[in-house]
């Protein structure tokens, strides 16, 4: 690393044996981007896309008002400290997704193409979102994107209605034959950004019970140090100690599997044993992964589709697949909407991280752009039209929040995608079955 007080490079990288630790935005670096495209001035946008599995109680999500996002519905009332950096885009549809399956939900959501009728390897998709994007806003980055889930992905053959499991274990695909795997193993997901050299079981080797992959670029961090001013060592701090954290609870999950007899199949061996504690630290991972520049898209999966989770600590005893089977009970429709809730909340705590993330002249949450939702509308019957579809971030200045955008009838969710990737700096005619583009993202709110 060489560091001078001209200017520190924005892809300045701490090195050392088995570890690459890339920087956040930093005050010393606005010098050497004046003639970039990247600078404070003009930030680097980001888009991230969150799923949400099997649709929503539909009444619950939907905000009561259109317009001026004034109130919000019982499963969005988690969102209220990030309120007016959120849209809500109601009667979105895939038509592409039916037949009506939990398969088709998964595969459309980001491609809005129609999933090739197979169970065996001759699966066929289409490039999806996330992956258009890569190509373009994510080729200055040392991860082009960044795939993560929280379960184990690994059912083969087929697994709804004649459809292979490909098509629930991926979002992301590199093309229409190429689907590209979700890493849910946090330790994993963590040298991906940061370990550098060998391999991942060679670095582990080295490591002793509470080493840190820091220790290996101590040398560089001090040489920083000593070269920025103030306020860039409060800010390398504050992200050097944001790290080490992460890397403190994936210890302390690896540790406690030692004691746990009967592991959960659904999820990797030495995740932390609460659902929430295990989305927070996969958010977390995403924060670092935006703030140092490793990655500017992103995927997450909240949960495969016809997961048969519980989530005893919101008192949900019972499996979330059957419980969308309800033929309209209403006490199963109230623990859906329950369900709901917590992912959202989960959702929350990752936009607030965001937005409490500085960057350039603003936060990671007002540059960047972040889908949230499901390729399933109703999942009793297995619908794709009236999507639980909502999407965060300011997009650099390209998107005003604080709103709730309502179509009297079924708009493409390819329109969304289309827009979104306008707003990315990516430019395209048209995407899957897009008809149009958003336009009430770009109109003011009237008062």
């Amino acid at each position: 690393m060489i560091v001078t007080r001209k200017a520190l490079p924005r892809r300045t990288v701490l090195r050392g044996l088995g570890a690459s630790l890339a920087l956040p935005l930093l005050d010393a670096m606005a010098p050497a981007m004046t003639a970039l495209a990247q600078s404070p001035a003009k930030p680097v946008r980001r888009l991230g896309y969150v799923y949400m599995p099997m649709g929503a109680h539909i009444p619950e999500w939907t905000p009561p008002c259109d317009g001026r996002l004034t109130a919000l519905s019982p499963s969005l009332r988690a969102l209220a400290p990030v309120r007016d950096h959120v849209t809500v885009v109601t009667n979105l549809e895939l038509r592409n997704a039916y037949p009506g399956t939990h398969a088709t939900s998964n595969a459309s959501f980001l491609s809005a193409a129609k999933a090739k009728w197979t169970e065996s390897t001759d699966y066929e998709l289409a490039t999806t979102a996330d992956q258009i994007a890569a190509r373009q806003i994510g080729q200055a980055t040392r991860l082009p994107s960044l795939e993560l889930a929280m379960d184990l992905l690994s059912t083969v053959g087929q697994c709804d209605n004649g459809y292979a499991c490909v098509y629930q274990n991926n979002l992301s695909w590199s093309s229409p034959t190429t689907p590209l795997p979700a890493e849910a193993h946090p330790r994993i997901a963590f040298e991906r950004l940061f370990g550098d050299g060998g391999s991942a079981s060679e670095r582990r080797a080295d490591l002793k019970e509470d080493a840190s992959l820091l220790d290996w670029v101590r040398d560089d961090i001090g040489r920083l140090r000593r070269e920025l001013g103030a306020t860039d060592r409060a800010r390398v701090n504050q992200y050097l100690d944001t790290v080490r954290e992460v890397e403190r609870r994936i210890q302390k999950a690896e540790a406690a599997a030692a004691d746990t007899a009967l592991p959960d199949l659904d999820r990797p061996i030495g995740v932390p044993a609460a659902y929430a504690d295990h989305a927070r630290l996969m958010f977390d991972l995403q924060v670092l992964a935006l703030q140092g520049d490793v990655t500017r898209v992103i995927t997450f999966q909240l949960a495969r589709e016809t997961s048969n989770r519980t989530y005893p600590e919101i008192g949900v005893s019972e499996p979330h697949h059957p419980l969308t089977h309800n033929g309209g009970d209403p006490e199963k429709l109230a623990k859906v909407a329950q369900i709901n809730a917590f992912h959202v909340s989960l959702f929350a705590y990752y936009l607030e991280k965001l937005k409490a993330t500085p960057d350039g002249d603003g936060t990671l949450l007002d540059h960047a752009l972040i889908l949230y939702g499901s390729g399933m509308g109703n999942p009793d019957k297995h619908d794709h039209v009236n999507l639980p579809v909502l999407v965060a971030g300011g997009g650099a200045g390209t998107l005003r929040g604080g709103r709730h955008i309502r179509y009297a009838e079924p708009v493409p969710m390819a329109n969304l995608h289309l827009t979104l990737l306008d707003k990315a700096g990516v430019r395209l005619d048209a995407f899957g079955d897009s008809n149009g583009r958003i336009r009430e993202l770009d109109e003011p709110l009237s008062l």
